[in-house]
Parts: structure tokens; C-alpha cells; sequence
């Protein structure tokens, strides 16, 4: 079948498939939006594009395809990998149907391959907000198995790429950035821990040498998925260069009888001009969504860092008065609330009310919660189970391991295979039961372990890929039965934060670390793809249970109040002092929340890393809010001055401190003359351009201070 070229546009970006005389379209652009092209203004920017054969090389010079593949002269990193019994390795497909939707901005290819017996679908669209989502699917139409051993898809880099950007970490430091250049070859960051993992990269991006939040071209990529994975850049020795993504299957983790498809997790990519737009997509992208939050996000107590596993009645009814007095809105209780449950080594698994500890069942504290005019929510780990548990005992079999043995253990526990039916239906039916016998708003789902040898113990064949689909049918049903359920994804904190498990849940705890140094970094990177709403940012106690570092409490409240407030912190025996200022902050946050969890998320370049500028601009540009943070002394004193992204332009601001009681924080000789004058009453006006190009000078703060600051757009003269 032959097809002319497809510009698909939207939303400020542009894709262009051509036509390749040896099988699928060639991917020749994405990025912005090229405006309304002829058919003959694309017909000559196919022709711009094509290369010439050059000595040494194949006859027909190689192309990046929607799949690109050997049979088509491709030798980089291939799009599909897979066989028959060691027969048909280099699949061929020739496109049988390429249709373009209604919207002008999804195109559905189709190919086949009549002597591997393979059939093709891709379907590549741009969404409102420029996002390039990619799904491909295959299928077996032969009369015997076929292995998929991967299917990526791939997105093209403009030519201005030098320099990519990731991102690594571990255990209560997740999201830590780290550069390169962009140079010959391939690199790959592979996760092959069951989840995403606390050092995945939650978006591969790449653009030109230096891009930052503010300016630079850069594209980027995001798996929307929960397992195995894999993201790389490439740059082939012609010159061009790609991002692509799939998921990473193990040895016929996925054999396909005849009939049967296997589709890929949704690849999405999103560009723009610096980070800052680039994260606009998929933000705008998320809220556009029918599941995504619509009121307000409740301000939440967890009791985990609060209480642990002492969950004495009269304590918990405590810190709940003491919480619904401070305009805290749900209180949720963690760990240690089921059968055996007195520590973290047993008892995964057993998920009744245990009757020793509460006689009379959840019901007294759901009881007192719900009384003060708060919700109530629960901590379940129903993917894991302790080795010291009833479940274990009597289902062995229930278990992920190899044959013969278990796994080493993690956190003191082993996975439950939830692709066993038996096991699904077990879960299934004693979370419905425990959310339908009690007034249980919220669950906070976490997944304390990697996994390894994660092999179904009837069949010895790797499980992940079936665990993970497994997963989303129960939390899919879940919702279904408790339409009015909220979810937050928990994985040791961060391990597990994509789109994937985000589609069926309502925010992501963003990191076990609530040190507010180390979530200034981990916030604003998790933020490239989540929008704050859906991050988990909480005030911690005085001295942080993971780093041992003490810091204020203005300092803890201030740095989490972008995102789903909340506090993990025994607040039972606050100062007065110390309960003025958290009700303050409180209040702040619930006085600012929609505009935070609306608005536009930027983040300014400065060039001192010791200086954290960021905010959040009212979706009517009538306000912001910017958190100016020193996170070690800096090298500049006094430290010269910020700059205010994402305002507008022509637009007249007042600027002003968010928390006038806090005066003039640091330690500087002199008042600041912007500050003075806004406590005076008098705050400085300035354009939006202005305090973009210009700015203000930054307040001496002590290290590890932050400074709320708020903009309000002046009405227009007349």
C-alpha cells in the first residue's frame, strides 16, 4: 500500500510520518509545531530529508522507522526482537492500512508480515497539550508460538541535541539528576527490579548543550508503566538521534499462541523551550484527564513517623483532636493496624483487624476521625507477604520464587503472585471487605521491596509482566466497586512513580525522605512529570528520621506547601509557638491550594546552586506564589538577584512576603529594602518582563531557609 506523508499537529507540536518503500513510515519530525503545511510544503520537506547512499554503506541508507528493523537496513537498536522456535528473526512489514483520525492528530498504521506471521499496529497522537503518546501492538496470525523479546518505541531528537539528561537514585534519595553529552552509541538505563525503582529515571530527556527550566530546546520521554523497563538515547554514526522505551522481558515472559496480541505501555513524549514547558505538557495532559482529582486535596496526618507501630486508642484520638484543630482534613493510619502485626517482620498478608488491639474493630478511631469532620484512611501492602504469616503457610504456592526455593528477602517479606487467581481473589475480596464494612475514604498501597526471581512457582516462567497487568485489574476493580476511593501509590517512598500506576491511583508518595534539603530535589524533578497535586509533600518533625538533620519548622513547612499538604510528625505536644506557626502554614496552603494545584509549575535558572528558586502561577495569571530557598551558604553575599519565570509579560505585579509574621528571615545587617517596603505597606510594583529579565534581590537567608513569596497581578489601567 502506498500513502502520502502525514503532518499530524496539535497542541503546539507537529509529527511527520513519510512514507519508506521497504516498510513502515519513517518518523522524520516531532517537535514544535511547524504551522499549516501543503501538500506540497511536505512533500518538500520529506525530499529536505533524505540522505544520500554513501560508500561502504547499504544501497538504501538506513532510516529511524516507526519500528525500525534489520529489514530496512537498520542497525542500531531494533524495534522488535523476536522468534519462532529460533526461526523468523527479521520480521518485514508492509503497511496494509494508514489512517488518520478526526482530530488530524492520530494516525493508526498497520503492517503486516505474511511469512513470519506477525501483524503490526501503531498508533501515534498528539493530545491538547502537545503530548506524542505512542502505543504498538503485535499480533500472531501463524499457526504456532511466537517469543516477543522486546518492542520499543522510538521518538526522533531534532538536530540541536548535544546533552541528555536523567536521573538515578536509591532509597530515600530518589530523582537525583545527573548530565552528559549526547554522543555516538546507545545509553540505556535499564530497571529490572519489578518496579520503576528508586533509581529510575522518570523521564529521559535530551536537547540542546545547557538546557535548563527556563531556556533550551529539550525533548523528553516517559514509560507509562509499573515493571521492567527501559528507556535509551541513541545516536547512530549517520547523524541522527532518538529516545526510545519499552518494557524488559525476561525469557519467554511473553509467548504469544496464535490469535494472541502483545501492546506495549504507552510511550509519551513531550518538548519545549526549557524544562519548564516541557513538564507544562504532561501536567496540562494529567488534569485533562476524566479520573484526575477534582476538589480540593484534602490536608493529610499519616501517624507513621508520628506513632510507628504503637497504636495506642487514646494517643491516636489525641493526635487526631490535636490535628483536626490544626485544619488537617483526613488522618490516615499506617502500619500495624492487622492480625500479628507488632513489627515489621510478620504478618504481611493477614489482612483482618487485629482483634487484640482493637476489640472493638477500627470502628472507635474511624469513629473519632470522622467525628472532628476529617477522613479516614489505611495502609495496606497487598502485593507483599511475610514468610511469618498465615497466608504463607497455608499458600506457599501464592508466593513469586523460582522452583524449588525463595528469593533472598527484602524489608523481611516475599511478593504474592497476584496473576495466581486465587491469590487475586484473596486480596481482592479482604480489601472490598475491609472498605465496604468500615468508612475508609483513602489507602495508602505501598511496596516495600524489589523484586527478585520473580517467577511463578506453578509454571517456573517469569512473572512480572502478568503481576504488574494483575495489579491493574485489581486496583481498576477496586475503584469500581468504591467509586469514591482515593489511592496513593507507595513503593518505599518513590520506587514506583509513573503514569501507569498513576492512571488508577490519586497521588504518589514522592519519597520515604521528608528532610526538606533532600525533597527540594526530589520534588522538583518527581515535578518534570507529576504535577503537584499528585505529590505526597509532608512536614516532618524537628530532626528528620532519616538524615538525622534538624531544621525549622518554617523551613519544613514551607518547602512542602505546592503539593498535597500533609504532616507525618507527633504533633500531640506542639509549643504554642510551634502550633501557631503550623496552623499558619496549614491555613497558607488551603488558602492557596487551588491556584497551587491548578496552575503553572516553573522553576527559575540560577546560577548559584546553593540559591532554589520555584512557584506556581494561577491558571488566570492573577497571582503566584514563588518559595526562594537557600539550601548551604552561598557564594554570593548579599546573594544577587531571582528571577520570576511564567508571568505575564505586560502584566504589573506586587510583590510581597506570604508569611508577613516570619519579618526579615536570615541574617542580614540591613533591612531589604523590596521586603521593608512591602511590610510597610508599600510593596514594590514591577511588570512581569521585568521580573523575569531583571528581577529582585535575594534576601540574605541563613542556609536552609526559605522565604514565601506572592505576586498579585494589579488590574489593567484604563
Amino acid at each position: 500500500m502506498t500513502f502520502e506523508p502525514l503532518h499530524l499537529s496539535r497542541g503546539g507540536t507537529s509529527v511527520l510520518l513519510e512514507p519508506h518503500a521497504h516498510g513502515l513510515p519513517v518518523f522524520t519530525y516531532w517537535g514544535p509545531a511547524l504551522g499549516p503545511l501543503s501538500a506540497p510544503d511536505v512533500a518538500a520537506l520529506v525530499t529536505a530529508q533524505q540522505p544520500q547512499r554513501v560508500s561502504g554503506g547499504i544501497d538504501v541508507p538506513a532510516r529511524l522507522n516507526l519500528l525500525p528493523l534489520e529489514s530496512t537496513g537498520w542497525q542500531g537498536t531494533p524495534g522488535l526482537t523476536g522468534d519462532r522456535g529460533g526461526s523468523y528473526l527479521y520480521p518485514r512489514f508492509v503497511v496494509t492500512s494508514a489512517l488518520v483520525e478526526d482530530d488530524g492528530a492520530t494516525a493508526v498504521i498497520e503492517a503486516d508480515d505474511d511469512v513470519a506471521h506477525l501483524r503490526l499496529r501503531v498508533r501515534i497522537g498528539i493530545d491538547g497539550s502537545g503530548l506524542v503518546t505512542q502505543q504498538l501492538a503485535v499480533t500472531n496470525t501463524g499457526s504456532d508460538e511466537y517469543e516477543v523479546r522486546s518492542l520499543t518505541a522510538c521518538f526522533p531528537l531534532l538536530p540541536s541535541a548535544a546533552e541528555v539528561l536523567d536521573f538515578t537514585g536509591r532509597h530515600l534519595r530518589e530523582r537525583t539528576p545527573q548530565r552528559h553529552a549526547l554522543t555516538t552509541g546507545t545509553y540505556s538505563r535499564a530497571s529490572r527490579r519489578g518496579r520503576p525503582g528508586a533509581d529510575a529515571t522518570v523521564l529521559l530527556a535530551a536537547g540542546v548543550e545547557g538546557f535548563g527550566f527556563v531556556h533550551g530546546l529539550v525533548q523528553g520521554i516517559h514509560l507509562a508503566w509499573s515493571g521492567n523497563q527501559q528507556v535509551l538515547a541513541e545516536r547512530t554514526p549517520a547523524g541522527g538521534s532518538f529516545l526510545a522505551a519499552g518494557e524488559v522481558l525476561a525469557a519467554r515472559e511473553v509467548l504469544l499462541a496464535p490469535g494472541e496480541s502483545y501492546s506495549t505501555p504507552a510511550v509519551i513524549g513531550s518538548w519545549g523551550h526549557g524544562l519548564n514547558d516541557l513538564s507544562g505538557r504532561f501536567h496540562r495532559h494529567l488534569r485533562s484527564r476524566s479520573s484526575h482529582p477534582r476538589r480540593p486535596r484534602p490536608v493529610t496526618l499519616n501517624t507513621w513517623e508520628a506513632v510507628y507501630f504503637d497504636l495506642d486508642l487514646p494517643r491516636l484520638r489525641a493526635l487526631a483532636d490535636r490535628a483536626a484543630s490544626l485544619g488537617v482534613e483526613r488522618f490516615v493510619l499506617d502500619d500495624g493496624w492487622f492480625r500479628g502485626r507488632r513489627d515489621d517482620t510478620s504478618s504481611l498478608g493477614d489482612w483482618y483487624v487485629d482483634e487484640s488491639v482493637w476489640p472493638g474493630g477500627l470502628s472507635p478511631i474511624i469513629d473519632h476521625v470522622r467525628a472532628l469532620g476529617m477522613e479516614f484512611g489505611l495502609w495496606f501492602e497487598p502485593e507483599m507477604v511475610n514468610t511469618d504469616s498465615e497466608l504463607a503457610r497455608a499458600h506457599p504456592d501464592w508466593i513469586l520464587k523460582p522452583e524449588g526455593r525463595l528469593p533472598l528477602p527484602g524489608r523481611q517479606q516475599q511478593v504474592l503472585n497476584l496473576a495466581h487467581p486465587a491469590a487475586y481473589a484473596y486480596i481482592l475480596e479482604r480489601l472490598d471487605d475491609l472498605l465496604s464494612s468500615n468508612d475508609i475514604a483513602y489507602v495508602k498501597w505501598d511496596h516495600n521491596r524489589d523484586l527478585l526471581e520473580a517467577a511463578d512457582a506453578r509454571t517456573g516462567r517469569a512473572a512480572v509482566h502478568r503481576h504488574v497487568e494483575a495489579l491493574y485489574r485489581l486496583l481498576d476493580e477496586l475503584r469500581r466497586r468504591h467509586p469514591h476511593l482515593e489511592i496513593e501509590s507507595c513503593a518505599s517512598g518513590g520506587a514506583r512513580v509513573d503514569l501507569g500506576i498513576l492512571a488508577r491511583t490519586d497521588r504518589i508518595w514522592t519519597s520515604d525522605c521528608i528532610d526538606p534539603i533532600e525533597r527540594l530535589v526530589n520534588q522538583k524533578y518527581t515535578g518534570l512529570v507529576v504535577p503537584p497535586e499528585l505529590m505526597g509533600m509532608h512536614i516532618g518533625g524537628p530532626v528528620s528520621h532519616s538524615t538525622g538533620r534538624a531544621h525549622t519548622l518554617p523551613f519544613r513547612a514551607a518547602t512542602a506547601v505546592f503539593g498535597h499538604y500533609g504532616i507525618e510528625w507527633d504533633i500531640s505536644d506542639l509549643s504554642e509557638t510551634e502550633y501557631e506557626v503550623l496552623a499558619r502554614y496549614v491555613g497558607l496552603h488551603r488558602s492557596w491550594r487551588e491556584d497551587l494545584h491548578r496552575g503553572t509549575v516553573v522553576h527559575a535558572d540560577l546560577t548559584d546552586p546553593a540559591m532554589d528558586l520555584r512557584g506556581v502561577v494561577a491558571e488566570d495569571g492573577t497571582r503566584a506564589l514563588f518559595g526562594y530557598s537557600l539550601t548551604a551558604s552561598s557564594a554570593s553575599y548579599p546573594p544577587g538577584s531571582l528571577t520570576f519565570p511564567g508571568l505575564e509579560a505586560d502584566s504589573v505585579y506586587e510583590v510581597r512576603p506570604a508569611v508577613p509574621e516570619e519579618g526579615h528571615p536570615g541574617n542580614g545587617q540591613s533591612a531589604l529594602a523590596w521586603l521593608q517596603a512591602a511590610l510597610d505597606g508599600a510593596p514594590v510594583r514591577l511588570s512581569g518582563r521585568v521580573l523575569a529579565e531583571v528581577g529582585l534581590q535575594a534576601p540574605v537567608l541563613l542556609p536552609e531557609q526559605t522565604l514565601l513569596i506572592e505576586l498579585t497581578r494589579l488590574p489593567a489601567m484604563p
